[in-house]
């Protein structure tokens, strides 16, 4: 093994070490302080727990998780395709993003949330409107870091592809989807997490189902153990899904990693 390799291996032992003992220094402060500040709103995190086992088996929970997973992967779906094919449009035809730019532009800095009355008026409360309105905000992270993928591309690699009778199609595949793809695999990583903070606010605001009905509804009725179980769910969910991203991302860019180390 290379000296450089240990090198990384101690480190991230050492910094998983480090992030560990912090954590479990911050879940015995959640457990020790409420016994001293007793607090409705603040209970311990052994209550908390025990809420969390009862609402899983109860089926409540799961039930609820499904209901924001399902929601969250098919509008990431759509959104993630949408912004890929849109993004390799964008970056490699100039004509298309000079007529389309203005009004994406317009539509990026809509805020995501400030939509959902107007998706639920059109396509009501239930998984229709959440999944378009995840589509809405996962589509313009991908569309932007494609486009930069492509526009990035080497230029001395296409003149050389070109330079060899490449036609226009085998110059895509071979040049520009490669050289793109980090950039869109950033993208999705962005997206995929956005994906869970925007189904959370859609779902307290106008949902039957879903995490964050759970924890808006336990809220206003004061079920505060169920409302940070549920708190503590999105949690995982959401660092679940940064790792998953992050490996994806780390697995299919290797190339690009042994070419800087070389």
């Amino acid at each position: 093994m290379k000296m450089q390799d240990k090198f990384k291996i101690k480190y991230r032992l050492l910094s998983l070490f480090e992030s560990t003992v912090v954590i479990i220094v911050l879940l015995l402060v959640w457990i020790v302080v409420p016994i001293f500040y007793k607090n409705m709103y603040a209970p311990s995190l052994l209550t908390v727990l025990a809420e969390l086992w009862k609402t899983l088996l109860s089926g409540e929970l799961l039930l609820n998780t499904y209901t924001s997973l399902k929601v969250c992967f098919f509008g990431l779906l759509a959104g993630t395709v949408s912004g890929i094919v849109l993004g390799l449009l964008l970056g490699w035809y100039r004509k298309v993003e000079l007529y389309l730019d203005p009004i994406l532009q317009v539509m990026r800095n809509t805020s995501t949330l400030a939509l959902l009355p107007l998706f639920v008026l059109m396509f009501g409360v239930g998984d229709l409107s959440k999944i378009l309105l995840i589509m809405w905000g996962t589509f313009f992270p991908m569309l932007i870091n494609t486009t930069q993928g492509v526009k990035n591309a080497d230029p001395t690699l296409i003149s050389s592809a070109r330079s060899m009778s490449v036609g226009n199609m085998g110059l895509f595949f071979k040049v520009i989807l490669p050289s793109a793809s980090p950039y869109i695999l950033s993208g999705f990583r962005l997206s995929a997490g956005a994906s869970l903070i925007i189904v959370v606010g859609a779902e307290m605001l106008g949902a039957f189902h879903g995490l964050g009905r759970m924890v808006f509804f336990s809220s206003t009725n004061y079920f505060i153990d169920k409302m940070y179980a549920a708190i503590i769910t999105l949690a995982i969910l959401g660092v679940v899904v940064n790792a998953l991203t992050t490996k994806l991302e780390d697995s299919l860019t290797k190339w690009q990693d042994k070419s800087v180390l070389s």
